[in-house]
């Protein structure tokens, strides 16, 4: 998830919240008292205390004499952008639904994917995506003959025992009951 920080009469800057370390991530933790789940859940809300939090954060790299009560961004400053990879998940995961159940139509996918371009950090290509999908599946290329694998041969029954006998030990119940098979090659 990117977070977009636009500072009042500043520039847009971008923080990837998949950059952060685990020992930034704990002090995130303890400075807004949420849990690593509540955070990257509160990041798909846009909840003002994850993003600060880990702007915060990320700032802290290049000033690390930033403290807490020094980045106060505006409530409207700061928004999530899906990354490439979340916006091909977040759409993929919307054609496996319409794959799985038959009540849910390529249009009801398209309608339900129309906002999200305005979601992604990159919108030109959320849009080819959602556009693949538009046009629908490809045409199933000819079925392709992989070649076998080659087989190790059978192993040979065990010398030490000449007929079979009821085991006594607590393995598998059929145990007792295999056969082996001839080898055939």
């Amino acid at each position: 998830m990117i977070i977009v920080y636009t500072p009042a009469g500043g520039e847009a800057e971008q923080y990837d919240a998949k950059t952060l370390r685990v020992s930034e991530v704990s002090i995130v933790q303890r400075t807004i008292d949420m849990k690593w789940g509540e955070i990257k859940e509160g990041l798909g809300v846009e909840d003002l205390d994850a993003m600060r939090g880990i702007v915060w954060v990320l700032k802290k790299r290049s000033t690390p004499s930033l403290r807490w009560n020094d980045f106060d961004p505006g409530v409207t400053e700061m928004v999530t952008r899906m990354d490439r990879d979340e916006t091909r998940d977040y759409i993929n995961n919307a054609v496996q639904i319409m794959t799985e159940d038959p009540e849910v139509s390529r249009e009801a996918v398209m309608a339900a994917l129309g906002e999200v371009p305005s979601a992604c950090i990159d919108p030109e290509y959320a849009e080819a995506q959602i556009a693949a999908v538009a046009d629908g599946p490809k045409e199933a290329p000819a079925e392709q003959v992989t070649p076998e694998a080659p087989t190790s041969p059978q192993p040979s029954p065990s010398p030490t025992s000449a007929s079979p006998e009821t085991s006594t030990s607590d393995s598998s119940p059929t145990s007792s009951t295999s056969h082996l098979q001839p080898s055939t090659t």
